[in-house]
């Protein structure tokens, strides 16, 4: 256990890179696994849209194609050449969108070679559409091509075309079929759009029951942390209750361990105990023996033996709070104490004017009762030797960070110590001034009872001209 030579204020703990990392992804476990899980199922249900769509697309521009090419094998089996060259037939291709006028669904019949005349077209097509060269789009091996137009209105079209020989002279025509491109194109954008909601809602859902379950299962932890808090403020002795497979490992060490800082804390005061009777019997014959001897050497002897036992009395003490220090938590309201203190020593000292005051909040301290008792009776014991007239006492938390401390500054209108003399105020036996009763133990007690619980010490000059004491502690939130 490390110690401060010096008592002093508690220091800044070095926080930075803590700080950092706490503001760069939240401490929460819970919040954690949520968020990974959102992340996966956003991305899941990303790659899943993308998927579908791009099936769907390359499935409907098949179909599309499909349609078209199957139309304009139907256009040509529907049409004819007559004798004198005319082009003949009344293709009826069973789509009603080539005869609903400017539909974007169109189909041409027109002259491809010598001996041929006349033009057949739907009467969806009420103007000419054009297309481009055979250079700019060549036929295939099949005398077949496609290609995209602008259609009557804008629209983008999609266009099948071949040329086909109609009969024994090689009289021949060129068959176009022109499907709505843009209404495709439409089909897929609704189809997208109701499958982004679709998805969306699942994933909402699925998100929300993730997080439930998640939460749900992290259950167990909080009771195990409810436990704890429970053992911390006393009011349980182990950590009681059925926990999953899991958690039950660390339940059963977090027990083993509390019962065994138990077993220490009862063997450190057993022994403690154990010291402090086997020196009772030889302080106290020395005491006798010195007060029967009488004289200067009687006296010599009896000061000695007294103070060797408040020397006892001060280091069984020390090792009392050290053992348990770390293992057992105590619970000690602090307002009572301290106006429980101040009540009996403003009874003792009728001519000192005591102030005290205290917070809004309780504040609990996380220590023994008897500890904290020591401590403000000797510093108030001192304020009010060195005080002329007024003492004030007062007790709150520190503000900042570190939000689980909390202060008591006492201060008094004596003549205070020199702040090069602070220090040696603090060594045991040291006595500033010979004058006032005491054996310079007080301030040393204090401060190591300070240092043990983690605390700190200031010996300051107070507003009112004389000492001011402020120590810090730390409580039990």
């Amino acid at each position: 256990m490390s110690r401060r030579r010096n008592a002093e204020p508690l220091p800044a703990k070095p926080a930075v890179s803590k700080t950092l990392s706490a503001r760069s992804w939240p401490r929460s476990l819970a919040f954690r696994v949520i968020a990974f899980s959102t992340l996966w199922a956003i991305l899941t249900l990303v790659v899943i849209f993308t998927l579908i769509t791009t099936l769907y697309r390359q499935a409907s521009e098949r179909g599309f194609d499909s349609l078209l090419s199957a139309h304009l094998f139907n256009l040509i089996g529907s049409v004819g050449v007559s004798e004198s060259g005319q082009l003949t037939g009344a293709p009826d291709l069973g789509d009603l969108r080539f005869s609903e006028p400017n539909s974007g669904w169109y189909w041409t019949v027109e002259p491809a070679s010598e001996g041929v005349h006349g033009e057949l077209h739907s009467s969806s097509m009420t103007k000419a559409i054009l297309s481009p060269s055979v250079a700019e789009v060549p036929f295939n091996s099949s005398f077949q091509r496609s290609y995209g137009t602008e259609g009557i209105h804008g629209e983008e079209l999609e266009v099948f075309e071949s040329e086909f020989v109609l009969d024994a002279k090689n009289r021949a025509a060129r068959f176009r079929v022109m499907g709505n491109q843009t209404e495709l194109e439409q089909e897929i954008a609704s189809f997208q759009r109701r499958l982004l909601t679709y998805l969306s809602l699942f994933g909402v859902g699925m998100i929300a029951i993730n997080a439930f379950a998640i939460l749900i299962g992290l259950q167990p932890l909080r009771r195990v942390r409810n436990a704890l808090a429970m053992v911390r403020e006393g009011t349980a002795q182990r950590l009681d209750g059925s926990f999953p497979a899991e958690i039950e490992p660390l339940a059963n060490e977090t027990n083993a361990l509390i019962e065994n800082n138990k077993r220490i804390v009862e063997r450190s005061r057993t022994q403690v105990g154990n010291l402090a009777h086997s020196l009772k019997t030889p302080l106290a014959v020395l005491l006798n023996e010195g007060r029967a001897l009488g004289g200067a050497k009687g006296q010599l002897i009896t000061e000695q033996a007294a103070s060797m036992q408040k020397q006892v009395d001060h280091y069984l003490q020390r090792a009392r709070v050290a053992a348990q220090r770390d293992s057992v938590v105590y619970r000690t309201p602090v307002a009572p104490l301290v106006q429980r203190i101040v009540r009996v020593l403003q009874k003792l000292n009728p001519r000192t004017t005591l102030t005290l005051t205290l917070p809004a909040t309780d504040i609990i301290f996380g220590g023994e009762r008897e500890d904290l008792e020591e401590l403000l009776g000797n510093l108030l014991d001192n304020a009010m030797k060195w005080a002329k007239g007024a003492v004030t006492v007062t007790l709150a938390p520190v503000p900042g960070k570190d939000t689980n401390l909390f202060e008591i500054a006492i201060e008094d209108d004596g003549p205070g110590i020199p702040e090069d003399k602070a220090r040696e105020a603090l060594k045991r036996g040291r006595r500033l001034d010979e004058t006032k009763p005491g054996t310079g133990l007080g301030l040393a007690i204090v401060a190591d009872l300070v240092n043990e619980y983690g605390g700190g010490l200031a010996l300051e000059r107070s507003a009112m001209g004389g000492l001011k004491a402020a120590v810090r502690l730390r409580s039990l939130q």
